[in-house]
């Protein structure tokens, strides 16, 4: 359950540095808006089905050694550290889901343990970090106290929205002595096309044990001008203050948002995860010519069925007009009929793209032989009914998962 722990940097930070939350008030953030919490949420996920790990994630530096600050006049110094994925509980307690405020993380969360995961509007991070105390005394340092704790980001969005989340969840699961005596609080800020709507991260104890502390942030795209596209990363800096001690600092990153006014037909702006490849689904029981098709290509080899081979949407006419004319150019006239290509058109992986064409038996393509494999395109003669409908639904799709150009996408039937 456990992958490839990413991008949590842990940092003692030096007082010279300049970070963007250095020049945040912890105390005066706002409170959240509740009206934009509820907004949000009511709309979480509008057209994702399920999550998936985000691709090609980057090893984390999870087998550096602690860092730690220098021991102060009075020898005390304290050392943060990821913990290792190994070494994190099998599971996310269970009281995960009892929050006090903010929005309860969906179950799939829980996988996203040292890995990004996430549907088209939703993001979670699942890390831990290991806190810990010291006193060095005549040139001897003993250990006073450890804290282990699980870390959640949670990252939520909305189609139809220019405003998402980014909350925060620390609990300490364990631990002795003076590390959890300590509290902890944070700051939110961010970067790229984005403002900070309000933010909320008043400090709290660690203890009790097993109990979460929440930090809760909004942020507005900037992106609203028509055509306009824009990614924001959002951060939260969690400080750990401890009497006697010096306080200590850790960020997280979330870099995963894409909000435009730019997807045709849809004029208000929203936000969503383009990584994520969402499902466009056609139905066997309102088209069973094209679902039939689509089930046959994809048994052949050709890609758009899984997250790790999916479809990429073009933009481009000229792409699309050429998919359509080598697909389909010299289809047999046939009364009621139209020829259908998959890969669809409206993909970066029709033949455009290279390879040759296949068909199945009574598809109707007398020019056209059989075959398979990953590349290419499968035609076939369906009812001209069906084949027009699909140019909907394809749009429709579109519209509301906010896919532009370049974004991946999947096709299922069911």
């Amino acid at each position: 359950m456990i992958a490839a722990l990413l991008a949590a940097i842990t940092t003692i930070v030096p007082a010279e540095a300049a970070s963007p939350a250095a020049t945040q008030n912890t105390t005066a953030q706002a409170e959240s808006d509740g009206d934009t919490q509820e907004q949000l949420t009511s709309h979480a996920t509008p057209g994702s089905d399920r999550s998936t790990p985000k691709p090609e994630q980057k090893q984390a530096r999870i087998a550096e050694p602690e860092t730690c600050s220098e021991p102060d006049a009075e020898g005390a110094s304290v050392c943060v550290q990821e913990t290792k994925p190994a070494d994190l509980p099998a599971h996310v307690p269970q009281n995960l889901r009892v929050v006090q405020a903010g929005v309860a993380p969906p179950q799939w969360c829980e996988d996203s343990n040292g890995s990004i995961r996430g549907t088209r509007t939703q993001i979670c991070l699942v890390t831990g970090l290991t806190y810990t105390t010291r006193l060095t005394v005549n040139g001897q340092t003993t250990v006073t106290g450890v804290a282990n704790m699980i870390v959640i980001n949670y990252s939520y969005s909305d189609t139809g929205l220019g405003r998402f989340a980014h909350q925060i969840e620390v609990s300490a699961y364990s631990g002795w002595g003076d590390a959890l005596k300590a509290s902890v609080g944070g700051q939110a800020t961010m970067s790229g096309s984005c403002t900070r709507e309000s933010a909320s991260f008043a400090a709290k104890p660690l203890l009790p044990l097993n109990s979460w502390r929440l930090g809760e942030a909004f942020f507005d795209t900037t992106a609203t001008a028509a055509g306009a596209i824009g990614t924001c990363a959002t951060y939260w800096y969690l400080t750990f203050t401890n009497a006697g001690y010096t306080p200590a600092v850790m960020d997280y990153e979330l870099n995963e948002f894409r909000c435009d006014n730019a997807t045709v037909g849809r004029v208000p702006v929203g936000c969503v995860v383009p990584w994520y490849a969402s499902e466009l689904v056609y139905s066997k029981t309102s088209y069973p010519s094209l679902a039939s098709h689509v089930e046959r290509a994809q048994a052949s080899g050709l890609p758009g069925a899984t997250f790790a081979k999916p479809l990429t949407r073009t933009e481009d006419a000229t792409i699309v007009n050429t998919n359509r004319s080598l697909a389909c150019g010299d289809a047999p006239s046939i009364w009621l009929m139209s020829c259908d290509e998959y890969p669809i058109a409206r993909s970066r992986e029709g033949l455009s793209a290279g390879g040759t064409r296949r068909t199945f038996d009574g598809c109707q393509m007398p020019s056209v032989s059989s075959g398979t494999g990953p590349t290419g395109v499968s035609v076939c003669m369906i009812p001209r009914a069906e084949n027009s409908a699909q140019g909907g639904l394809n749009t429709q799709f579109f519209r509301a998962e906010r896919v532009l150009d370049g974004d991946p996408f999947r096709v299922t039937v069911s």
